[in-house]
Formats: structure tokens, C-alpha cells, sequence
């Protein structure tokens, strides 16, 4: 085989390997949300194991896609979102909208944690917590994981209360989920609130395929 059939043999190989990955990627586009949605369908009981075989398919899904999923985690270990300040209307930001994304995304992948959105700072009667924990529900998570905690006014607050709120559930561990701009002030004030945070997850790394979920339609 000569140098020139070479090279053209492999941009071919490239060509095709591109071709397929990009393939993959729209098809798990496709399916890792349905299979999410069937494991929140299956999941025993609250307290139950989670249906290990679906979460095994989600994964392979996302393997073959070359998508990097969150961690599962279990009911010890509170997933917790930071509010954003809503529209005088009461309706919420386009940030506050990025962060539930990544936040759907760690509770579909965690069905056993409990979630606990923080935020006060009423506009048009309605709090920060309260607009995140009806968004978060419309979009599947059941109303009995979700926790409102409606007074925190800034980020100290956010970790004091929440840290209470979990002592309060028997969660003993945190997810921290805010935008990336924001984490190392909340990791900060979590840690100082005598939080320990195994993991954090920002808009920004949440998978492309959560956007769908984001929609206001």
C-alpha cells in the first residue's frame, strides 16, 4: 500500500469513526432521557433500591455515546440546588433555568436522594424554592423527594439552612448544584456550615441531552 492510499484509508476511517460517534451521541439524545424517565417509573418505593439492570442500560447507552454521566448516589446524600433571583413576575431566569437542568439530570440519576432547593427572596408572592421545586416536579421528580427550604436571602444562608434541612432528613452528605461562576463561594459557605460535599455539578457539564427537560413549553 503506498503513503497516498494510506493517508486516504485512514481520513476515510476518521470520516466514518466521526460519522458513527456523532450518530451515537443524537441517538442517546434520544434514549437516555426515556430511560431516565423509566427508572423514576420503576423505582420501588421510597427506601427501596433502585432498579440497578435500567441504570446498568443508561449507562452502557451513555458509554457507547461518549457521555460523561453524574454519580448515583443514595438517600444519605441530599442533592442541593442554589436559587437564582426570579423576574419581578415571579417567573425565573435563564440562569436559574440552567442550574434545574443540571439538577433534573443528578436526581434522575440519584432516585433515592432527596432534593433540596434553597432560596427565598419572594417576587409576586412566590420564593425562589417554591418556583424551582414545582419545575423540578412538573418534570418528574415526586413531590415527596422534593424540599423547600423558602427563607435563605443569600448563598450563607442557603448552606445554613440547607444544612439543617438535611440534618433534618438523615442526609449527612451533599450534591451542590449552582452555576460555575457561583460554586467556590457555595462550596465555601457549605463546608464552613459544616457540610460535606461529595460532588458538584454546574450547568456547564450537565449533558447536552438535559436541555430538552430545560424547555418552559
Amino acid at each position: 500500500m503506498s503513503d497516498d492510499d494510506a493517508t486516504s484509508l485512514r481520513e476515510v476511517t476518521m470520516d466514518w469513526f466521526c460519522t458513527h460517534r456523532t450518530l451515537c451521541r443524537g441517538a442517546a439524545a434520544l434514549v437516555l432521557p426515556a430511560a431516565l424517565i423509566a427508572t423514576i417509573v420503576a423505582t420501588a418505593p421510597a427506601g427501596a433500591a433502585a432498579p440497578d439492570p435500567l441504570i446498568g442500560v443508561v449507562d452502557s447507552i451513555a458509554g457507547i455515546a461518549g457521555i460523561e454521566l453524574p454519580a448515583t448516589y443514595g438517600p444519605e446524600t441530599a442533592i442541593v440546588v442554589l436559587g437564582y433571583g426570579l423576574l419581578p413576575d415571579g417567573t425565573m431566569r435563564a440562569e436559574l433555568g440552567n442550574r434545574l437542568h443540571a439538577a433534573l439530570i443528578q436526581a434522575y440519576m440519584s432516585p433515592e436522594s432527596p432534593v433540596i432547593v434553597t432560596g427565598g427572596n419572594p417576587r409576586n408572592g412566590v420564593t425562589e424554592a417554591q418556583v424551582m421545586a414545582d419545575w423540578l416536579n412538573v418534570r418528574g421528580i415526586a413531590g415527596h423527594r422534593l424540599h423547600a427550604e423558602t427563607e435563605a436571602g443569600s448563598t450563607v444562608q442557603n448552606a445554613e439552612f440547607s444544612a439543617r434541612m438535611m440534618e433534618a432528613l438523615g442526609a449527612h452528605k451533599a450534591v451542590l448544584i449552582t452555576s460555575a461562576d457561583h460554586m467556590r463561594r457555595a462550596l465555601d459557605n457549605f463546608l464552613a456550615a459544616g457540610v460535606p460535599v461529595v460532588a458538584t455539578m454546574t450547568p456547564d457539564v450537565a449533558p447536552l441531552w438535559a436541555q430538552p427537560y430545560g424547555t418552559e413549553k
